[in-house]
Order: C-alpha cells, then structure tokens, then sequence
C-alpha cells in the first residue's frame, strides 16, 4: 500500500501526538501515590480570621487526608485566637481605655454607682447580723431592711445605666472583647455540632475521575483549592511576621521597675513592689502567649503548606488523567485513520462492479467513522450508568424517526442480493419502466422508457426512488440472465380473405424466425426454478378474435430484451409479403 505526502504527514503527525503523550506519562508516573477564598470578617479587638479560614477550608476536604490537614488547622487556629483574647483580656484589665474626658467620667460613674451597691449590700448584711444576734429585735429594724434593699435595688438600676452607657460608648476594652468571645465560643460550638451532625466519611483516596471532562473538572476544582491554601498559607506566615514584630517591641521595652516613676499618693513600698512584680508578670505571661501564636501560625503555615502539596499531587493526577484521555483519543483517531486507508486501498484493488464497491466502501468507510465517534464519545463522556436502557430508548426513538431512512438502507442490501437488481436491467417500480442507470445506497435511479406495450424508447426522464420500495412494495425485473421477454404482434386479416392460410403462414413465420430463443429462454427458465416446473414452455402461441372488420391474430413470442425491436420489425416485413401474396385460389382462376 503506497501512502501520499498528506497521508505520511498525518500519520506523522499522530506518531508525534502519542509520542508526546506517552513522555508525559512517564515522567508523571510517580504521581499515582498521594503524599470559598473570601476576605474573613474581622472582629473589632481580636483577629478571629485564622479560624474563619480553617472553617472555610475545611469545607473543601474530600478525602481522610484531607480532613486530617483541616482538623490539624482548625485546632492549631483555635488555640492562637484563644491565646488572642487572653492576651487582649489582661491588656484591657491592665490599661482600660480611658483616654477621652467622656470615658472617665463614664468609667467614674460605673465606679461610683458599684462603690454605692457594694456600701448598700454591706449595711444590709450588717442589719442582718444584728437582726438575727438579737433576741428581741426592734420593731423598725425590719423596715430599715427593706428601705435599704430597696435603695440597692436603685443603685443596681443606676449601675445598669452606667455600664449600658460605657458599652455604647465603646470605651470598655474588656467587656468587648468579653462578649466577642462568648460569640466565638457559641460559634465554634455550632461549628463542631455542624460538622459532627453531618458526619461525612472520609474517602481513603482520591476518586478516580474515568473521563476526560471529569479529570478537567478535578483539575480545575485542585487548582482553586490550592490557590485558596496559598492564600490561607501566606495569611498565616504574615501574621507570624507580625507577632514576631510585637515580641520584638516588647523585649525592647523597658521592663517594669526600671522606669522612674513617682509612687502614688498614700501608697507604700510594699504596694509599690507588689504591683511591679504584678507588671512583670504579666509582661512575661504576654511574651510566652506572643512565642505560643508566633510557633501556632508556624505550624499552622506548615500544615496549609503539606496541604497544599497533598493539593497539588492530586491536581498532578488530573493531569495525568487528561493525558492518558487525549492519548486515547488520538489513538481512537489513528485506528479510523489507517483503517479508511486499509479499507480504500482493499476496494481499490477488488474486482467487481465499481459502483457496487463504491458504495461498500462508503458504508465500511461510515461504519468505522461511527465506531471512532462513539469511542471518543465514551472517552470524553464515559459510558453511560444505565446504558442498555438509554440504548433501548434511542434506538426506539431513532427507528420512529428515521423509519424511511432504515428501511431504504436495508432496501438496498435486498436489491445487492441473489434476486434484486442490477445496473442495465429493465425493470418496472410503482408503474414506472424504465432501464436502471444507478443503485445507490438509499436511492435507485431508472431511465425511463414508456410501457412495455409501446415503443420503449427512452423519454430522457430520470426517476429516483427510495430503496425502500424493494421491502415494502414489489417491481418488476425483466431482465433475466438471458434477459428474455415475452412480445405481442396483432395483425388483422381483412373479412374477404381466408384467414386460416394467414394464420398458418404467420405461425411458421414466427416459429421459424424465434424457435432457438424459445429453447434458450426455455432451458434457462427451467435452471432458474431448479426444474419444478416442468411444464414451463417457451413455444410462440397464436390467439385469434372475430371482429367486424376481419379477424385479429395475437401472435406472442420470446425474444431478448435488446432484439426486441430488431425481431418485431422483421416479422412486421414478413407478415406484410405474407399478407400481399394473392391466395393460391386466385392465382389458380387468373391462369384459367
């Protein structure tokens, strides 16, 4: 089989494509085994985003890896943002926010109005005392009790306005940063009693995507989640960075006791000490809490990194995936290729008909591009899960709608059959004769010709009909091997004339002139029925009818197709001397 310069650069160009596809492959072999990015919300005081993030991503875990490196973020963001609302508690007990006139006379008032009730809770607990030591109490006693809890009860009141004014004022540190944490511990509450009550088991590996818009998807859907890592990684490493900066401020600070300050006024020495060693404390408690969150968003960086790899792994196995698809596919379309090839060169070299073997190698031809869609389909798309229910219903489907077009298909393979039709055969189709110039796979095209009863010379119309008609219909095929047909010569023999001479003259006319295509056409037809029909004759026949003008002779006989016209015209010139010859009567009186 010898290829053309296009041929070899396809094939060229696929050996390329697979070659290619095939070192991509081995160089991702090792990759088998596995090793809703949004800006989180920002509380006021303490940065609760590390575990708004761990939360968002641990909605993306899908394998028991996974949800092993989103436990470990949650709980190592968890622990920081704890460590956070300590650190911010003793900072807001230690220095509270009263730098404006307004807040310190509002925290003055709370002072005062907290001073009045515990002043009024003592008086009362001392009238109590008093009451129960004595075994006759006066009479008054009881109503001092009740005017004093009643002067308490609007003390309270009073404290209650005043710390509802410093709330709203936003000077109180501590009570903020109190309720934000009460709403953060009854939100990572709701978050563990979410997750527990979805209980989602944990896939042991990554799901094998079997098609290739499956492995785009997975592709797709790791390079998102990795690109969300990153971002949860690089957040983490940068609020170390600033961890690192506070502790850094706070070594160099100047430590409790070493600045000169002056003692406040009726204070001891003892006081004094006491509250620097109070200052020390805490200092130490902040720097320790400082190296706790610098070492958690360490390892909570560490964590989203190992993540991120795992991530990526995945995302190489898509990559793969991808690869080994579209290595499918092209060699899907390398095996439709050379088969088109092998199948022309194989009808090119075939002996036969060539229209015939134009149209098998069409439909081979059709056939194998079909499966190689079909294939291609099933790699891009995969087979379907119910697949003999949906071919069952497309098939039905399909043969409703393209009934004609079946039943054509398989009219032809009747018509290439032992007895259908052949290109040059005279045949009659829905009461159109004519000679057959094309059969086509859904179409056969005739020349027609008139009736057999007149002339048949060709009109020089072409009628087409669907193959169809070869399984739903009949025709009529008048060319046998031989191509034999049975013809019709009527002559009248005038009222004056006798007209049994005529008749036995033309018998012998026609006898002599079609006795050899009788015993051919005979033999033949016997051959053809296997000889069960034995009475099968093939003799011209004669059939006379009276009319008022004379007598009509029908005179019929078997001739072939293509000497039809030729053997009608020599008995025509035969019977006419025939008829002009006077009766042996006549000729007889004229001699007298």
């Amino acid at each position: 089989m010898v290829l053309k310069t296009r041929q070899w650069i396809v094939l060229a160009g696929l050996l390329l494509l697979i070659v290619l596809a095939s070192a991509t492959l081995i160089l991702t072999r090792g990759s088998g085994s596995l090793a809703t990015r949004g800006r989180p919300r920002r509380a006021p005081l303490v940065d609760e985003s590390p575990v708004q993030t761990a939360r968002n991503l641990a909605t993306l875990a899908t394998t028991r890896e996974e949800q092993r490196f989103a436990n470990q973020a949650l709980r190592l963001a968890d622990h920081a943002v704890d460590l956070a609302f300590a650190e911010g508690m003793r900072e807001a007990t230690l220095h509270p926010s009263a730098n404006t006139p307004q807040a310190k006379e509002t925290f003055d008032r709370v002072r005062r109005a907290e001073a009045q009730v515990k002043s009024d809770q003592k008086i009362i607990d001392t009238l109590k005392n008093e009451s129960a030591a004595a075994k006759n109490p006066p009479q008054d006693l009881q109503q001092q009790l009740d005017l004093l809890q009643a002067q308490m009860e609007l003390d309270k009141d009073e404290l209650d306005d005043a710390k509802g004014d410093l709330l709203r004022s936003g000077a109180d540190s501590l009570g903020r940063i109190q309720r934000q944490f009460a709403r953060y511990q009854a939100a990572q509450q709701q978050s563990d009693a979410a997750r527990a009550q979805a209980n989602l088991p944990g896939i042991d590996s990554v799901p094998a995507a079997s098609t290739l818009i499956a492995h785009i998807a997975a592709w797709r859907g790791q390079r998102a989640k990795v690109a969300q890592l990153q971002q949860a990684r690089d957040e983490s490493l940068q609020k170390r960075e600033q961890l690192q900066q506070q502790h850094a401020q706070a070594e160099q600070s100047p430590q409790p006791g070493t600045e000169t300050q002056a003692a406040p006024a009726g204070a001891t020495q003892d006081e004094a000490i006491i509250k620097t060693l109070r200052r020390l404390s805490e200092r130490h408690k902040n720097l320790a809490d400082l190296n706790n969150r610098i070492q958690d968003h360490q390892d909570l960086g560490d964590v989203y990194g190992n993540w991120i790899a795992f991530a990526q792994s995945v995302q190489l196995i898509a990559v793969r995936g991808i690869v080994q698809s579209l290595l499918l596919i092209v060699f899907v379309i390398l095996a439709v290729y050379l088969a088109n090839l092998i199948v022309g060169q194989f009808f090119s070299d075939s002996h036969g008909d060539r229209r015939r073997m134009r149209t098998l190698r069409t439909i081979v031809n059709f056939a194998v591009q079909a499966t190689g869609v079909l294939l291609i389909l099933f790699v891009l798309v995969g087979v379907p899960a119910q697949m003999p229910t949906i071919l069952g219903l497309a098939g039905a489907g399909l043969t409703v709608a393209l009934k004609d077009f079946i039943v054509g298909f398989f009219g032809w393979f009747a018509l290439m059959g032992r007895n259908g039709i052949h290109v040059g055969d005279w045949v009659e189709i829905e009461g159109v004769v004519g000679e057959v110039i094309e059969i086509g796979l859904m179409r056969t095209v005739l020349l027609e010709t008139g009736n057999w009863n007149d002339t048949g010379h060709p009109t020089g119309r072409k009628v087409a009909f669907v193959n169809s008609y070869a399984i739903e219909g009949h025709y009529f095929n008048f060319s046998t091997s031989g191509q034999w047909l049975w013809d019709e010569l009527q002559i009248l023999v005038p009222a004056d004339r006798d007209p049994y001479p005529v008749i036995e003259g033309i018998q012998k006319l026609v006898a002599a002139a079609t006795d050899a295509n009788a015993h051919h056409a005979e033999a033949e037809w016997k051959r053809a029925t296997h000889d069960r029909m034995r009475s099968v004759s093939a003799a011209p026949a004669i059939n006379l009818r009276p009319t008022p003008a004379g007598v009509e002779v029908h005179v019929r006989y078997v001739t072939r197709a293509q000497e039809r016209y030729a053997t009608r015209t020599k008995l025509y010139q035969k019977i006419v001397d025939l008829l002009h010859q006077k009766p042996a009567t006549e000729t007889a009186n004229s001699r007298q």
